[in-house]
């Protein structure tokens, strides 16, 4: 897939996700095969403000490369100085018009947006101005039920100079309940002439080939599938090759789910990782037997060592199947 200047490997996209895609989640990601990797959404005025923690997300190493770095805010002008600011830190800009949570709702960010198409066309304006990179952006279906228009902010995206556009077919009412109508986005395919990637419920390869079948896609967005489930990417890929991907067995749960904590120590330090590693800890247990226990235990911990323990004796294969 190609979205502006920039070619990618592949169609597999890993989204933006506050809180889940750091630096050391999006090592993993790649490392099983994402074609682009996205940044967490990152503040446009924390930006502009100099705001430490904020520059802090942009941590990244040239393996993971290339890199989607996300922006959110609604003043056209501090985004356009935003996105000079990262222009260099990524290898493509994409804008939240999506993200349903109150405080960035509250800000007039977000799936906000929608609800002002003129607003939408300036702040896409603005950030195509600022920058000679290929600028992506990602909505959601409408703000809800009764104003669903992701038809015309499609047709304003493309209009103002934006390469890419992903759609998550749900609307802001709609959270993340119910399901994902793809219909929706082989719509919006049939009326653009820019990439449009398909976004929401691929928890599956086969989900993956019937969002494409479905769709007519160009690319595929992984998000909520892929928590403790990097594998997953590999499946979806061997699938699109008409090939199948052995699931992983025990031994390679335990050895990602260390190299993952291995990451997140590296990059944040011991400390952070006590306490920020254990949902993807637990997630990397989903479907296993004794999985709740283990959840039970990983918020029992208290330091370091105990968290390491946990890991390897719960992935532990059973005495007599090796």
């Amino acid at each position: 897939m190609q979205i502006g200047s920039l070619k990618l490997d592949n169609n597999l996209v890993l989204a933006p996700m506050a809180g889940i895609t750091d630096l050391p989640y999006r090592r993993i990601m790649k490392g099983f095969g994402a074609g682009l990797v996205y940044t967490e959404m990152v503040s446009a005025n924390g930006l502009v403000r100099a705001g430490r923690r904020t520059r802090q997300l942009l941590r990244s190493v040239p393996e993971e490369r290339p890199l989607g770095v996300q922006l959110f805010g609604a003043d056209p002008e501090v985004l356009a100085e935003a996105t000079r600011l990262v222009e260099e830190d990524g290898d493509l800009l994409d804008l939240n018009l999506g993200c349903p949570v109150n405080k960035v709702i509250r800000s007039g960010a977000g799936s906000a947006l929608l609800r002002d198409s003129r607003q939408v066309a300036r702040v896409v304006a603005a950030t195509r101005r600022a920058t000679h990179r290929p600028l992506s952006v990602k909505i959601r279906s409408g703000w809800d039920a009764r104003s669903v228009n992701y038809l015309e902010i499609g047709r304003i995206v493309e209009s103002e100079g934006a390469d890419a556009i992903t759609l998550h077919p749900r609307t802001r009412a709609q959270g993340f309940g119910g399901r994902s109508d793809w219909r929706q986005i082989a719509e919006l395919k049939s009326r653009l002439s820019i990439p449009v990637i398909g976004s929401g419920d691929v928890f599956s390869a086969a989900d993956a080939a019937e969002l494409q079948a479905v769709s007519g896609c160009d690319g595929l967005m992984v998000g909520r599938g892929g928590y403790g489930n990097p594998w997953l990417l590999r499946e979806i890929l061997a699938a699109q090759e008409g090939k199948t991907s052995p699931a992983p067995t025990l031994a390679e749960r335990r050895q990602v789910a260390l190299r993952h904590l291995q990451l997140f120590i590296d990059t944040f330090g011991a400390a952070k990782a006590v306490r920020d590693m254990r949902k993807h800890l637990s997630w990397y247990s989903r479907g296993l037997a004794g999985a709740a226990a283990f959840r039970s235990r990983l918020n029992r911990t208290q330091n370091l060592e105990e968290l390491c323990q946990a890991v390897v004796e719960f992935f532990q294969e059973p005495e007599g199947s090796r």
